[in-house]
């Protein structure tokens, strides 16, 4: 199935007490219903061998859990960490190379603004499309404005889309509305006082729709 809720990685050293992060996010509680189902490792001052390195540890200990581990913008290095996927964004492989190179079952994730570009990235053999910024944003600099919900749906309608960029819990009931497959964090989860927490609220919103 698909990954629905997509929680990217933020941390300036990829180390054990980063790892240790993400796993006491991905596990929560033991009642829990919901939870994280793809962490996105976003590392770009990481160099490529600390990235391979890191993943490898988070492979192995997501995998065994059912979660996805998704390495941005780099096959090669998601391929040689043993990763579930790759998320391309606008100055990486095409959609149609990675397709090329990747096992059938590789996850192939696309960032795209409209409805135009994700057509594309379908006919090119995507999985989903990540379409943001939904909202206004400060995790990421240099983004365009925002797209709004209503490109947001119009998107939605062509791909499954994961919708991305100021996505907070009080949002996350409106974006889903919208008709998206699901959703991508930073800052909501990374940034709260209890990220565990957060993330747990995020997927109850988003498996609820």
């Amino acid at each position: 199935m698909l990954p629905r809720f997509h929680l990217i990685t933020d941390f300036q050293i990829l180390d054990e007490a980063a790892l240790r992060r993400v796993l006491a996010v991905v596990t929560g509680p033991a009642d829990a219903v919901h939870a994280v189902d793809a962490i996105q490792v976003r590392a770009k001052r990481a160099t490529d061998s600390d990235v391979v390195a890191w993943t490898r540890e988070l492979v192995a200990l997501l995998r065994p859990r059912g979660t996805r581990v998704i390495v941005n913008d780099r096959v090669d290095v998601a391929l040689v960490a043993g990763a579930d996927g790759v998320h391309l964004g606008q100055g990486d492989l095409t959609v149609a190379e990675a397709r090329r190179i990747v096992p059938a079952t590789f996850l192939v994730g696309a960032t795209c603004r409209t409805p135009e570009h994700a057509a594309r990235v379908r006919d090119e053999g995507a999985d989903y499309a990540g379409v943001g910024p939904v909202h206004a944003t400060t995790t990421k600099g240099g983004l365009p404005d925002p797209i709004g919900l209503d490109v947001l749906a119009a998107t939605a309608r062509v791909i499954a889309t994961i919708a991305i960029g100021g996505i907070t819990v009080d949002r996350v009931p409106a974006v889903m509305a919208s008709g998206v497959h699901g959703v991508a964090v930073v800052a909501a989860v990374w940034q709260h006082c209890d990220p565990p927490r957060a993330a747990r609220e995020i997927a109850e919103l988003v498996h609820a729709s």
